[in-house]
């Protein structure tokens, strides 16, 4: 193995590309990451070809719970997709490096687009646990980006512009959607923390201060690299417990997967519906 860290990275992603390729029953055209709680919409995919993270050369493994883990690849609403069944987080012990690993694969894979959901708090007073929301801009406090060290301009530049990284095309096609469908959808923004603790009263009334609507603890890594990258990207997230300081009350797992069962059948429908107008 290469001493260069860009030159080890490029061949630990060749090698995946390699193993995934060589399986490949279709070329996948999309890449759809599954959050907390919302791997089942995978049941509502035609499964082609399933590999487990720990088969695949480099690839992080997901440590949890509800996170099964497996890269899916098949068809949903009609596109061939590449859907990861559980992500990696920066409060496992991955570095950002490790959390972009598959969105940079799915790239020299040929995928053009991300859609990323995720179990978040909701800020936002007018949100309530169970809704969706589509995210329209984000807020990174996690302390760290998957772009921090050497850049490699075979994936992008080494200033890559942020001004829009949630692809307007993209949100409005997910808006009609719901509308057509008569889903109750919010926007908003997105602060991403690392976690794996809620956060306390007084962190909560310093974020919705900050203009942040939802709160958790991913997909910002994941976007940041879609985006150096070139890749459009949708964002989508399910409100699984209310973040108001004034009437707050614990929250455990159970509360989050509980929700997040409540609000995927929505998610699904938007994410089919998008996918069936691109």
């Amino acid at each position: 193995m290469s001493s260069n860290p860009l030159q080890q990275a490029r061949i630990q992603r060749a090698e995946a590309v390699a193993f995934i390729k060589e399986r490949l029953p279709i070329d996948p055209e999309y890449l759809v990451i599954l959050g907390t709680g919302l791997g089942q919409l995978a049941e509502h995919m035609t499964v082609e070809l399933e590999l487990p993270y720990e088969e695949i050369p480099h690839f992080p493994v997901s440590t949890v719970e509800s996170h099964a883990g497996k890269l899916l690849i098949g068809y949903l609403g009609g596109k061939s997709i590449m859907a990861m069944q559980g992500r990696f987080h920066y409060y496992e012990g991955y570095s950002m490096n490790q959390i972009a690993f598959p969105v940079r694969v799915a790239k020299m894979l040929g995928i053009q687009t991300l859609l990323a959901s995720n179990a978040c708090g909701g800020l936002n007073p007018n949100f309530e646990r169970g809704d969706i929301m589509l995210i329209n801009d984000h807020i990174n406090f996690l302390g760290d980006n998957p772009l921090i060290g050497p850049n490699d301009p075979d994936l992008g530049p080494r200033f890559p512009d942020m001004s829009q990284p949630y692809t307007e095309r993209l949100l409005a096609t997910a808006e009609q959607v719901a509308l057509d469908a008569g889903i109750k959808m919010h926007q908003g923004v997105y602060l991403a923390v690392s976690g794996p603790m809620m956060e306390t009263k007084a962190e909560y009334r310093y974020m919705r201060q900050l203009g942040a609507d939802v709160v958790g603890m991913s997909t910002v890594p994941e976007v940041i690299a879609a985006v150096h990258m070139s890749m459009e990207v949708l964002g989508i997230s399910v409100i699984t417990d209310e973040c108001f300081p004034d009437t707050l009350e614990p929250v455990s797992l159970n509360d989050v997967l509980e929700a997040a069962a409540m609000a995927e059948p929505q998610l699904t429908r938007v994410v089919v519906g998008v996918l069936e107008r691109l």
